[in-house]
């Protein structure tokens, strides 16, 4: 496959200085855009180290990802992925010690996204708010998830998705490199198909992107006029921030090659997408899930599993033909789409019945250590995957409910009719709930919790994100209010209070803070709102001055960029901008 790039940057309609910085590197396959913050001082600073230090020790380490790209194992997978963190973090320890260095660059950061294309796969490391987008089949997926204030409001149904633009706090993210000496960073391994387009870009651009847009516009076949396309749409609906996009597409080299892994690639994914227990995964989730999977080719006749054996898989039929059978009986036939053993997933017990195939057949495997491994690094992965296994578990209960009941009623007859020549014929259980697995169960919607509404792909790519998320509206035409907020911070520094009269017993905290970093206020409506803002500034919420969320200032003089740590207490980061952009 040959890979295809360009990228462009543009300063904006209302900033003075570029701090995006970006990096395109033809012989590592390397990718990078990132969005500084803190000002002129610091802010260029920030995305300008960042951007170097991850392609220097990419570069020093580019054996691991040419290894990999001649040999793909999933040994070789986990190494790339390590190093794409490990150079995210060097760079954040790195920007954090200049920042340490000089009082005009304390506290500056930068976002982050990356992409590297190895082989036949694709490789991401991504803090902050900057996205990578995936143009595959007409079909547009955004990869990554902002760690921004914003995001966490919509989650938690307190933000519209369409109401994002006009928030006081969207410019407010949660992770960025630099700001602390350590980062969470986020990884994904992915296939690269044949056809693929990629964009990568700052939320100078992504705040004015919808999925129709964006399939319109990174579909046009100049990959060289995308990225300034992009930037016209931006200034044209604003331009209120610095814009850059990258643009990467794959070339196909032998059709037939192309053809058949397209397929594969497809197949996989359409059958877990099919199961029940991956019903409420989104594409993201979903390429997590086929990340972990094994293929094995089960010749006709051949056992693929004895009743009594150790249990470890789950089983999941992309082509041929499974019997499931118990002490000589056939309990039922499975074809392609069909699974079995996924109780696996949640014990170890024996085996409660034997499945070979009757045909040759093509099965993919998921074994219990990688799945629990995708659970604990993924919380909102685990939490969709227990709630799918709670309803299979109660849907089969219910049913085996109603088997025994009918049983019970067959058996009490026999006992009360023994005379006259009355014979009754006791009913068997259905032979599919003997079955490992064997019943399809059919989930519903109806009573959906809402810790499940958690992924951030564009609206109608992920069935989860809830559209009509409930959102606070002040009834007048053209004016948007912020957010019913859990907390808000007052003006005595290192302080959060519960905002709006809310019950402290019943608020659910957006930041993970310890006991003694946030308090009840009486009246929280006393705080004084802050001074204006200068159109320019940028930072970050912070110990001091602590920017009160109860009375922002209006919105479009709300044009700040800042960095929670919802594990941490805010920090401030200030300053002005930088003249010159970044570009390798």
């Amino acid at each position: 496959m040959q890979v295809r790039f360009w990228a462009a940057t543009d300063v904006g309609r209302t900033r003075e200085h570029n701090e995006d910085n970006f990096l395109v590197d033809k012989k590592l396959n390397l990718f990078i855009v990132a969005d500084g913050m803190g000002g002129h001082a610091a802010g260029e600073v920030a995305s300008s180290v960042a951007v170097r230090e991850v392609r220097r020790l990419i570069s020093e380490h580019r054996e691991t990802i040419e290894n990999y790209a001649r040999e793909e194992s999933p040994g070789g997978r986990q190494e790339v992925l390590r190093l794409i963190e490990t150079a995210i973090q060097q760079a954040c320890a790195r920007i954090f010690e200049m920042a340490q260095e000089s009082t005009e660059r304390r506290g500056m950061g930068t976002t982050l996204c990356m992409l590297i294309v190895a082989g036949s796969r694709g490789f991401l490391g991504h803090v902050g708010d900057s996205r990578i987008y995936l143009l595959r089949h007409q079909q547009v997926h955004q990869l990554t998830e902002d760690h921004s204030l914003v995001n966490e409001l919509i989650k938690r149904g307190r933000l519209k998705p369409g109401d994002v633009f006009g928030s006081p706090y969207k410019n407010a993210v949660t992770r960025a490199v630099g700001v602390y000496e350590t980062v969470e960073v986020d990884t994904l391994d992915f296939d690269i198909l044949p056809g693929d387009s990629y964009l990568l870009c700052s939320d100078g651009l992504s705040c004015y992107l919808d999925n129709e847009t964006t399939r319109e516009i990174l579909g046009s076949d100049d990959v060289k006029l995308i990225p300034d396309r992009f930037i016209h749409l931006a200034n044209e609906a604003g331009g209120k921030d610095n814009i850059t996009s990258i643009v990467v597409r794959v070339e196909p080299d032998a059709q037939g090659e192309t053809n058949e892994r397209m397929s594969e690639v497809r197949l996989k994914l359409d059958t877990l997408r099919a199961i029940p227990l991956f019903k409420y995964l989104s594409y993201k989730g979903l390429v997590k899930v086929m990340n972990i999977t094994d293929v094995r080719r089960a010749k006709a006749l051949e056992v693929v599993f004895e009743e009594g054996d150790r249990g470890e898989e789950f089983y999941l039929i992309l082509s041929g033909k499974i019997v499931i059978e118990k002490a000589g009986v056939a309990l039922a036939e499975l074809g392609p789409g069909g699974h079995f053993g996924e109780m696996a997933m949640v014990d170890k017990s024996p085996r409660s019945a034997s499945v070979h195939a009757l045909e040759d057949s093509k099965l993919l495997i998921i074994q219990r250590a990688q799945f629990y491994e995708i659970m604990r690094r993924d919380p909102n992965v685990a939490v969709k995957l227990m709630w799918s296994f709670i309803q299979v578990l109660a849907a089969r209960l219910r049913l085996t409910n109603d088997e025994l009941l009918s049983a019970r009623e067959t058996i009490d007859l026999l006992r009360h009719n023994q005379i006259g020549g009355l014979v009754a014929e006791l009913s068997t259980f259905d032979p599919a709930i003997l079955a490992v697995s064997a019943l399809p169960v059919a989930l519903t919607d109806e009573l959906m919790p809402e810790f499940l509404f958690t992924d951030t792909e564009q609206p109608q790519t992920d069935p989860l994100i809830r559209l009509d998320a409930v959102g606070p509206s002040s009834g007048k035409e053209g004016q948007v209010e912020p957010p019913a907020l859990p907390y808000a911070v007052t003006e005595a520094p290192q302080t959060l209070a519960l905002a709006q009269g809310a019950d402290s017993e019943e608020v659910d905290h957006i930041a993970s803070m310890p006991p003694d970093a946030y308090r009840a206020e009486e009246d929280p409506q006393d705080s004084a709102p802050p001074a204006p803002q200068a159109p320019d500034e940028r930072r970050t919420i912070s110990e001091t001055p602590a920017l009160p969320l109860l009375s922002p200032p209006p919105i479009d003089e709300f044009d700040g960029r800042a960095t929670i740590d919802l594990g941490r207490r805010p920090k401030l980061v200030a300053g002005e901008f930088a003249d010159e952009s970044g570009e390798d």
